[in-house]
């Protein structure tokens, strides 16, 4: 069978109802929702601090049912209060297929998950007490043992706690879980992440958003830059 998207893509309901000038409906991307239309597998948003990748994905997270914190959808935590009423204006729009396995991976917000899940004693898919590893460990270990396959996946800067060898580990995860059937929606600065093959990668900027490849992204782009001329980048940054 066709792999298809556990969800397709996302609207706005009720736009003519929204202070269209008010925080987080005056973000240039949120503007240009209606253009996000996910890959059957990966999705990536990226772009500036700011852009409203974060914003977008947490509200997505929300209209799932999942907690502001992240974790699976049985993970109820809300400590920060701090999410956006966009979910509220959010309409998904899912093909038939329901996913087995769901999970909402925050970098900002794992600890809290972890000490959660270290109190309810519930350890066994993540491999013992999170705390007990380095923050980096722990991130693939949802990857590559909590993660089940056949899900929907969400991830917002999973990159954060990894060295570069561990992101090519990574790369590597996602790309089982997606053989298993499974759809990623990953907000990442990675452009090691990024290069995963045939991936569709939205670019946020403070115009809105647009789909481009892989080495149109600023990310790629920049960094294949410094690295191919690092001795002058680095001459030109210090003397300015």
């Amino acid at each position: 069978m066709k792999h298809l998207p556990y969800v397709r893509s996302i609207q706005i309901k009720s736009a003519e109802s929204i202070d269209w000038s008010i925080y987080p409906y005056n973000i240039p991307t949120v503007n240009d929702i209606e253009k996000i239309e996910f890959h059957p597998k990966v999705t990536f948003f990226v772009g500036e601090n700011g852009s409203g990748k974060s914003t977008i994905l947490e509200a997505l997270a929300l209209a799932l049912g999942f907690s502001e914190e992240g974790g699976t959808l049985n993970v109820m935590l809300n400590s920060a209060s701090s999410a956006s009423p966009l979910h509220e204006s959010l309409r998904l729009i899912k093909s038939f297929k329901k996913p087995k396995d769901y999970y909402f991976l925050r970098a900002e917000s794992f600890y809290n998950v972890g000490t959660y899940m270290n109190a309810l004693n519930y350890l066994v898919e993540y491999g013992g007490n999170i705390h007990e590893r380095s923050h980096g460990e722990a991130f693939i270990k949802v990857l590559t043992s909590k993660l089940k396959g056949k899900g929907l996946y969400l991830m917002d800067e999973p990159e954060a706690a990894l060295s570069p060898s561990m992101q090519v580990m990574a790369l590597s995860a996602i790309h089982q879980l997606c053989e298993d059937d499974s759809q990623m929606i990953i907000a990442t600065h990675s452009p090691i992440l990024l290069a995963y093959p045939e991936a569709k990668i939205y670019q946020f900027t403070d115009t809105g958003m647009k789909e481009v490849r892989y080495e149109d992204t600023d990310h790629y782009r920049i960094t294949k830059d410094f690295l191919n001329c690092y001795e002058k980048r680095i001459k030109q940054l210090l003397e300015e």
